[in-house]
C-alpha cells in the first residue's frame, strides 16, 4: 500500500517505521506493535503520513499521554517539525 509523504512523494507503507517511532516515544515494543496493528487497519491507499501520525497520536494518548508528548518533542527537536 502506498502513502503520501509530507513533500508529496508516494512511498510504500512500512509499518516497522511506525513501530520504531512509537518505541522511541517510550512505549514497550509489544505496545508499539499493538498500536501499529490497530492503526494499520484504518490506513487507506494514498493516505498522508500526517493523517497516519494523527491516528498514532490518538492511540498513544489513550495508552499513555506522555508517549505522545515525547513523540512531539522529538519531532520538534530532531526533525524540526511543528506538527
Amino acid at each position: 500500500m502506498k502513502v503520501t509523504k509530507r513533500d508529496g512523494r508516494s512511498e510504500e507503507l512500512i509499518m516497522e517505521k511506525i513501530v520504531v517511532s512509537i518505541v522511541k516515544s517510550g512505549a514497550p515494543v509489544e505496545v508499539a506493535r499493538e498500536i501499529a496493528k490497530k492503526v494499520e487497519g484504518r490506513i487507506q491507499e494514498g493516505m498522508s503520513t500526517r493523517e497516519i501520525m494523527r491516528m498514532v497520536f490518538e492511540e498513544l494518548r489513550v495508552k499513555n499521554p506522555e508517549w505522545e508528548t515525547n513523540w512531539v518533542t522529538y519531532d520538534k527537536a530532531v526533525k524540526k517539525r511543528e506538527e
